[in-house]
């Protein structure tokens, strides 16, 4: 079985603020990513969409998220609704105007709220990159999802090879090839990228109960991470991983009781909503 592109300076432990840590700030928005920044991760957390104009932006959803979204006049939708408002049928410039930060979201009510959108991809790697130069914070990773499955495909987002290309242009642009992760549940993304970009680090993300072995075999290569559900996570599991050249880093964990528990079965590195404990491991 081939192996993923390993990247040799991942993070001995790696910290990953989840959708930049939703826990704090909206999600998937340039505030997170900073606020993580300054609480020390490691690696930045993300979901990637694609618009109607071609453009990468930052949404775990395929469409507005009613629970904590409002549209551009700042009234709610109704969950029905959220369909007629997919954002890979609209221009980015549309996308942009939606309120992703002021409604108050009862899941995470510590998060702060605040005026804020769905950013360019582009956009979030500049304010990052001079965020770490004006602090003098060493480089982090970029840990992307493509959001896609087969049953969506051309409704939701582009086919997995045009959203591979769409993506990774951008990411070579930028010159981020080598401090990018690509993730997904969606193995075809996965199997296009290693073919297309096989020098670049990928993550199978899981959340079914099959055995290592069962979605390696389908993934068809050895990815650089294997990223399960923290409740999938086994002794066993983390000691097959490593025997072979995996790194385990699950998601998402936000109890810092269970953080510990699974630093101490000897995961790679965690993924949370709340990046401000991770100081307190």
């Amino acid at each position: 079985m081939a192996n993923s592109a390993v990247s040799n300076n991942l993070p001995a432990f790696d910290k990953q603020g989840h959708r930049g840590g939703r826990g704090l700030m909206p999600e998937n928005t340039v505030p997170a990513m900073l606020k993580a920044l300054s609480e020390g991760v490691t690696t930045l957390e993300m979901d990637a969409h694609v618009s109607r104009d071609n453009q990468v932006l930052l949404s775990h959803d395929p469409h507005i998220n009613p629970e904590h979204e409002l549209l551009p006049d700042g009234s709610e939708t109704p969950a029905a609704d959220a369909e007629k408002h997919v954002w890979y049928n609209m221009n980015y410039s549309d996308i942009r105007r939606y309120d992703a930060g002021s409604k108050f979201y009862s899941r995470f009510p510590e998060q702060q709220r605040m005026k804020a959108y769905k950013p360019l991809l582009s956009e979030v790697i500049d304010a990052v990159q001079a965020y770490l130069i004006n602090h003098r914070l060493p480089q982090v990773f970029y840990n992307i999802e493509t959001k896609s499955k087969p049953e969506t495909d051309g409704i939701h987002h582009p086919v997995p090879e045009e959203f591979v290309q769409l993506l990774m242009k951008l990411v070579e642009e930028k010159e981020m090839k080598e401090w990018v992760i690509i993730q997904s549940f969606d193995v075809r993304t996965l199997q296009v990228l290693h073919e297309k970009h096989p020098e670049v680090s990928i993550s199978l993300l899981v959340e079914n109960e099959k055995s290592l072995e069962q979605n390696l075999s389908k993934l068809g290569f050895t990815p650089t991470i294997y990223s399960p559900d923290y409740d999938l996570v086994t002794k066993d599991l983390v000691e097959e991983t490593h025997r072979r050249g995996i790194k385990l880093i699950p998601w998402t964990v936000n109890e810092l009781d269970k953080m510990r528990q699974l630093k101490q079965l000897g995961v790679d590195g965690l993924i949370s909503d709340y990046p401000n404990l991770f100081n307190k491991l």
